[in-house]
């Protein structure tokens, strides 16, 4: 299966830091990738929120 055109990990590591420099709470963020892919970032507090398109590929129940 591909993986994810878009690492929201390194998206939500990498807006503080861009968000601090630029003076600016929301970013939009393109990674060029193979797959590419285009994502919305709004820093509040100490966390990021991430928004795009996403596309549900598998479903399940995590059975503790």
């Amino acid at each position: 299966m591909p993986e994810d055109p878009v690492t929201g990990s390194a998206h939500t590591a990498l807006a503080p830091l861009w968000s601090g420099r630029l003076g600016r709470d929301e970013l939009v963020g393109f990674q060029a990738s193979a797959r590419s892919g285009v994502v919305r970032t709004r820093v509040v507090g100490d966390r990021v929120l991430l928004t795009g398109h996403a596309v549900t590929t598998l479903e399940g129940t995590l059975n503790c």
